[in-house]
């Protein structure tokens, strides 16, 4: 079974939907022991970071989730939920979950004319097509992003695919089990659905 982690933030049953329609079964919960007895874990989020750490905080999900990492289990982190795996967010001066190396930093984007936040339909560039959440993407691949600050990888090489806005930046990133992805593959149609039938085979 896949938990999907309700911390207070978020678009919940979209991600449960889309794992609906790519063959697998989803349960939204934020009980400990659902949570610990998954199989897979998904953590969405939309919003501010410090709130979105400040909720997992107070509901003590934040040492469950590292425990989960380090039992092994697959995590996915979806846009802020991708960001909270990182260690440090420059939005409120926030230290993250740490589970992949890499930071979260503010788009300055202004002095090209480009509006902040970055919304809308862009394609990645796979730098990983090997890894298991990537596998057999379909050419020319596009997704939704919502979103004012981006992720960047202390080592290029946890970095699973990447986008241009002013600037090239994370859209995917991972360590091991644990992965990130910048866009929302709930609401990117085909493309998403293919991320998310990779992630129930991984």
């Amino acid at each position: 079974m896949i938990a999907i982690i309700d911390y207070g933030v978020g678009n919940l049953a979209s991600v449960r939907n889309m794992i609906k329609k790519a063959g697998g079964k989803a349960k939204i919960s934020s009980d400990p022991e659902v949570l610990a007895s998954a199989e897979k874990l998904i953590l969405p989020g939309v919003g501010a970071f410090g709130v979105g750490m400040a909720n997992l905080r107070e509901r003590g999900l934040d040492t469950l989730i590292k425990e989960r990492a380090a039992a092994g289990v697959k995590i996915l982190g979806i846009c802020l939920g991708a960001q909270l795996l990182t260690d440090y967010s420059e939005e409120n001066d926030c230290e993250g979950l740490g589970l992949i190396p890499a930071k979260t930093i503010r788009f300055n984007v202004a002095d090209q004319g480009l509006k902040v936040p970055h919304m809308g339909w862009n394609n990645i560039q796979v730098s990983q097509s090997d890894h298991p959440l990537l596998q057999n993407i379909q050419a020319n691949p596009r997704y939704y992003f919502v979103h004012s600050y981006y992720m960047k990888c202390d080592d290029q090489a946890d970095e699973l695919c990447s986008c241009d806005y002013g600037h090239s930046f994370s859209a995917g990133i991972a360590k091991g089990h644990v992965a990130g992805m910048q866009f929302h593959p709930e609401k990117s149609h085909v493309f998403g659905l293919k991320v998310m039938e990779n992630f129930l085979s991984w």
